[in-house]
This record gives structure tokens, sequence and C-alpha cells, in this order.
């Protein structure tokens, strides 16, 4: 199982992929630590256009130029394949395994399998999804050699443990307009950014404030400064900003979904969410600032609409599904939505209750905390 790494590895592993948050270009070392670690062949992290069948982003390890030229040729059913998985998946969480979900005759006449895998001696793909929109898909994956065999459950669970790491990395790295974030140009760096960055140490205490946070904090926001102390306007918003900046303090690789997306505001008020990144493990997050255990990255939620689509998209909601959770999102109640869509208030609770069993959540606070963590943030709050 997942235990067979070693916590000094796993902790060294989750470090180097928070370190990729602020600088990209350490994305091959992080790849190569996933890849070793999930004792694979390959590893690639990518974002595709799905509209054009391109890929945006592809970070790869282990695959020589020529199987990359290759695969190129192969995206149009690598996409419909995958788009046709994604229709009935279950959820985001779950890992698409080859041996596990492809059908053996698919694989004898599919050309990627036969002309690209295949002769590279490739037997099996894990791929994890971090974002799923009508247009873009992003995630990560691993392929295994022959002489390695195929996933186990062993990769699956320590693939899902990385997983909230790696999603995160990428949804903040996102939020950023900068590519690289070096330790002697930090606070101009960080000023230059429109969403707000708090940096803190183990007790919620602010180092650094950049101009977006400091009038945040200046204007009565959803953040406050508290005899110097980093809180949310909301108490329990406040809660969870701790309890995620503690255990980025105490142990990274234990932090999970904890202040992955934490709302700053009251149902009635549009989103603000705040996303916590680990600070004390890695080489360029501790040298930025030795003291800082947390940066905290607090942006907008996208628009309703969207998120709405994006998640119909992802977990296949029904027409009608999709505009009742496009009001929701919008911080109105089952009784305003049902009297805005005209319709019955007991066919919007069915409704809900649809997108509830679709999306794998049970409260609608947690599908908000869903919409964030698969959608990247519309815009950011102006300085």
């Amino acid at each position: 199982m997942a235990e067979a790494l070693s916590r000094h590895r796993l902790s060294k592993l989750i470090g180097s992929i928070y370190d990729c948050a602020l600088d990209p270009e350490r994305w091959e070392d992080a790849l190569a630590g996933i890849r070793d670690a999930l004792n694979a062949q390959t590893a690639v992290l990518h974002l595709d256009d799905l509209s054009h069948d391109r890929l945006l982003i592809y970070r790869t390890v282990g695959i020589e130029p020529y199987w990359l030229e290759q695969q190129a040729k192969h995206i149009p059913e690598i996409h419909a394949r995958l788009i046709e998985d994604l229709a009935a998946w279950p959820s985001l969480e779950v890992p698409h395994v080859v041996s596990r979900h492809i059908p053996p005759g698919y694989l004898e006449t599919s050309r990627y399998f036969q002309e690209c895998l295949k002769p590279q001696g490739l037997v099996d793909v894990m791929s994890f999804f971090l974002i799923h929109t009508p247009t873009r898909l992003a995630g990560f994956a691993v392929a295994r050699h022959e002489r390695q065999g195929i996933i186990t459950e062993r990769e699956i669970e320590l693939g899902r443990l990385l997983l909230p790491h790696v999603r995160r990395s990428v949804m903040i790295s996102n939020m950023l307009d900068i590519s690289t974030i070096e330790r002697a140009r930090m606070a101009e760096a960080l000023d230059a950014l429109t969403c707000a960055v708090v940096l803190t140490n183990d007790r919620g205490a602010i180092l650094h404030a950049n101009r977006s946070a400091t009038h945040m904090l200046q204007s009565g926001g959803p953040i406050q400064d508290v005899h110097d102390i980093l809180q949310a306007t909301i108490p329990s918003a406040s809660k969870e900003l701790h309890s995620a900046i503690m255990l980025a303090a105490q142990d990274e690789a234990s932090i999970g979904k904890t202040g992955l997306a934490v709302r700053l505001t009251e149902p009635n008020l549009p989103p603000v969410f705040a996303r916590v990144l680990p600070m004390a493990g890695g080489e360029l997050r501790a040298g930025m600032e030795p003291a800082a255990v947390a940066a905290v990255f607090i942006g907008n939620a996208p628009d309703e609409h969207d998120a709405a689509d994006m998640l119909a998209t992802a977990f296949g909601l029904t027409l009608a599904e999709t505009r009742v959770l496009a009001s929701l999102l919008a911080g109105h109640t089952l009784a305003e939505t049902a009297a805005s869509l005209h319709i019955a208030t007991t066919t919007t609770k069915t409704h809900l209750d649809n997108i509830f069993q679709k999306t794998g959540v049970s409260r609608q606070a947690d599908l908000m905390r869903l919409v964030m963590q698969i959608v990247p943030p519309a815009g950011q709050p102006s300085p």
C-alpha cells in the first residue's frame, strides 16, 4: 500500500510538487519523483484544448522525442475516449486506469495503443483528472512498462494521496500571472499579483501581505488583521484557515483538501475563496521567507453559469439540473430558485438531490467546495 513510500520521501515529493506552484519550470523534476514513487516508466502533466484537439501544456518525463511526436498524432482519439469515459465517471477523485476501465477489444483495434504505446512496451496507464470543463481537460498520468506490470491498488492509493497536492499546486499556479517567484524579488513579485496573497507563520501571524491583500485587510473585506494574526470575517472560515495553516506547519503531506477552497463570504454574498499553499517544505518556498509556513491565496469564484456548465460536463447533469445548480451557485435559496425557474420547490429539491447523487456530495456547502476544486477562478480581487 502507500505506506511502502517512506514518510521522508513522501514529504520531499509533496514539497517538490508545491514548489511548482511558484515555479512551473520545476514540473519535470516533480513528475520524475511521481513517476518513481509509482514505479512507472513515464509521467505526464497536461492541459488539453478539447475544442481544437491540441495540447496547451505538456510536461513529460521518460518519453523520447520521437514518441512525443507520434503521440501528438493520436490526440483526437485520446480525447474522444476520455470524454466518453468522463461522461459516466463517478468522481474526479477516481483515477482512470486503462487495465481496469478500457475493454480489451478496444485496445486491440486502437491505433493509439497499437502504434504508440505497445511499441514502447507500455502496458498500462493511470490518469488523474485535475480540471474538466467543456473546452479544457487537465490532469497527470503515469504509464508502466511491461517489466513493471499493470497498475495495482498500491499505485492507485498513492496516486489518490498525491492528487489534492498536485491539484492545489496547479490551481494556485493558475491564479498567478508570473512564472517564477525568486526570493530576492519576493515582495515585488507578490505585490505585482492581482490576487491577494498573505504569508503567515504557524500561528497565522501575518509576515507579508501583498498590495491586494493589504487593501482587503484595511477595507473590511473577508479577511482581517486581528493583533497581527490573519483571521477571516466568518468564524468557521477562520477555523478552517488556521487548521490548514497548522497542518502546513506540522505535516504538509496530511493537509489533503483542508484549505483547498475555504469560502470567506456568507452564502448570500458573491463567493470569495482562499487557498492555502504550504511553505515549510521544498527548496524554493522555504527560501522565499524562512519563517513562513503557509501562503494564503484569495480569489473570486467563477461565474455561476460557467461553473454550472463545467460541472454539468464533468458529472453528466441534465439541462434542468444545470439551471438549478447555476442559481444555487449564485447564492439563491431553493425557494428563490424555484420561483425564478417557474418550477415547484419540490421539483427543485428533486433536481438538487440528483445533483448530490451525481457529484457524490450531500450538502450545498460541499457542492461549492467541489466547484472550487475543479473550476479555475474567473477573476481576482482588485487592489
